[in-house]
């Protein structure tokens, strides 16, 4: 039987197939060996590395968990959010490109759009040769998307356009924008809006403290012309674009146990090696005290993360277990990172460790797709029957 490389504590790798440690093994050798030496400067220098999406889209991490007969890998989902967490112990702001451009971009092409716009978009979109974006969030329309402000207008030749979108991962450089806006009839419907179609715009934004090896961006669009053959026909209001984020979600939860594992990996190394009082510090019971919190959270998260995996491959996973999983690795990859800076002390904000950088990344994962208070309150909805959002 194939081992996980890193923290595998209660012998996860019992419980996956050869093939799913094949992909880890692989995203993780990828991570060590194209993310991690360039990581540091791009996040200094608030600069995507695009040289590394031409890499992962040849091996296959791009869609990665759907059908080989659109150009994809067609992963199942255990070992798509294995490549999630790798990718994320990179940085946060890999494992986003990622995500986006499979779970917010070629998922609602697959699940929504016409066969000639799979054609079309899908292959392109896996071999890196487009890049997509995702068009939900409004600037005063985050966690109660219902409200969006975005209008799509009938005309003789297909649809009008107007509105805004912010917090865009990939939104400037993307060359396809999966926008979602209400028709006459306020019912949600998602257009394909491609780059250099008059009156649309994607201004990057600037000034992130998090989040800095990510393009972020705003989606404008003025009086934007777009024909009907741009429209995804088989979408059906706001629950379509609802359970894009699902499927984004779901590689978060795993992408929260890769930053908790870089987290504490960092942390184990250095107690291990630092010497104060004439010992390791990790010789001490409050560092073992903390190190252990780590692991066996991470651990527990691990297991969460897995379960949600095997339901959703057998057709079982609901939005609230996705919700669960996100919540619960966030809080975890958060507390992990505090920890681990904890035990760093004043070296822990130096960018030689990743920990800081993992803590400010966190602070947005933590926030976007769906915040902490959402997610719980998902779940009060799933136990109890009742809606607290009205």
């Amino acid at each position: 039987m194939a081992q996980l490389k890193g923290l595998d504590f209660l012998d996860l790798s019992g419980a996956l197939s050869d093939d799913e440690v094949m992909i880890q093994h692989m995203a993780r050798e990828f991570v060590d060996r194209e993310v991690l030496p360039i990581i540091r400067q791009h996040y200094q220098d608030a600069t995507f590395p695009m040289e590394l999406v031409p890499k992962m889209a040849k091996l296959g991490f791009l869609g990665s968990n759907l059908p080989e007969e659109y150009g994809c890998a067609g992963l199942n989902s255990v070992a798509y959010g294995l490549l999630m967490q790798e990718l994320e112990r990179g940085d946060s702001g890999i494992r986003s490109f990622a995500s986006v451009q499979g779970a917010l971009v070629m998922y609602p092409i697959w699940k929504f759009g016409s066969e000639d716009q799979k054609r079309e978009w899908l292959p392109k979109l896996s071999n890196g040769e487009k890049i997509g974006c995702f068009g939900l969030t409004e600037p005063d329309y985050g966690s109660n998307p219902a409200g969006m402000l975005t209008r799509a207008k009938r005309t003789k030749s297909g649809w009008l356009l107007n509105g805004a979108k912010m917090w865009i991962t990939n939104g400037t450089m993307a060359d396809v924008a999966i926008v979602w806006a209400k028709d006459e009839k306020d019912v949600v419907q998602g257009f394909l809006v491609e780059k250099g179609t008059k009156g649309f715009s994607a201004p990057e934004m600037t000034g992130k403290l998090s989040l800095r090896a990510s393009v972020t961006s705003e989606l404008v669009l003025q009086d934007v012309a777009v024909s009907e053959a741009h429209r995804l026909p088989k979408t059906e209001d706001l629950k379509s674009a609802l359970s894009c984020l699902t499927q984004a979600r779901y590689g978060i939860a795993w992408g929260g146990v890769g930053a908790a594992i870089a987290c504490y990996e960092a942390a184990l190394n250095y107690a291990k090696s630092r010497i104060q009082f004439g010992k390791p510090i990790a010789a001490f019971q409050l560092t073992q005290q903390k190190l252990v919190w780590m692991v066996t959270e991470i651990t527990k998260a691990q297991l969460l993360a897995l379960q949600i995996g095997r339901l959703k491959d057998q057709g079982k996973a609901s939005h609230s277990h996705v919700s669960m999983g996100k919540m619960n690795n966030m809080r975890v990859a958060r507390e992990c990172a505090k920890l681990a800076r904890e035990i760093l002390g004043a070296n822990g904000i130096l960018d030689e460790y990743p920990v800081m950088r993992h803590l400010m990344n966190i602070e947005s994962v933590y926030t976007y797709e769906g915040t902490d208070d959402i997610h719980t309150l998902i779940l009060g909805h799933a136990i109890t029957g009742l809606q607290a959002f009205e």
